[in-house]
């Protein structure tokens, strides 16, 4: 057994409990996140469903991202990650880092405008919210050159099969 076979099982099983754990983070911890407040203004009440809302999304593009990975480690594991099959995955992983940055940049901007004039003082949540974009920023960027760098790959393997 290949040393990437004995690593596939077990990230399999950290991915199923994450998976898992974020599955019951959306129904348990996320209601219990967002402010309850005794008599919302409108404002209020808006503000905690958006945060609701994007706290849901954001969750969800990561569950994405596993179910994505789980797929590319089966192409591992029958040795076919470089090949044409693998690039559709890693676009959807792209595309759901993309969606959750966006989804990040609108709460930032609600948050900015909503939370800190309308609902409260308190700065954190703004200042959270952008260490998150920077970080998934950063983050949705290497996954495109890990994608570029896929395509190369795939490439080069399927002109090295026509040598061969």
């Amino acid at each position: 057994m290949s040393r990437v076979h004995r690593v596939v099982f077990p990230l399999r099983v950290l991915l199923v409990v994450v998976f898992a754990a974020l599955a019951a983070a959306e129904v348990w911890a996320v209601p219990g996140l967002v402010p309850d407040i005794a008599e919302p203004s409108t404002e209020q009440v808006a503000v905690q469903w958006v945060m609701h809302a994007v706290l849901v999304l954001a969750l969800g593009c990561v569950q994405v991202v596993i179910v994505c990975t789980w797929q590319l480690l089966t192409l591992v594991t029958t040795d076919r990650i470089f090949s044409a099959s693998a690039l559709p995955w890693v676009n959807a992983i792209v595309s759901a880092m993309a969606g959750g940055w966006l989804v990040l940049l609108g709460a930032f901007v609600c948050s900015y405008y909503f939370v800190i004039d309308e609902v409260s003082d308190d700065p954190v949540l703004p200042g959270l919210l952008l260490v998150l974009l920077l970080v998934g920023a950063v983050a949705g960027l290497l996954m495109v050159v890990m994608r570029a760098l896929l395509r190369q790959a795939t490439a080069l393997r399927t002109d090295m099969e026509a040598v061969i």
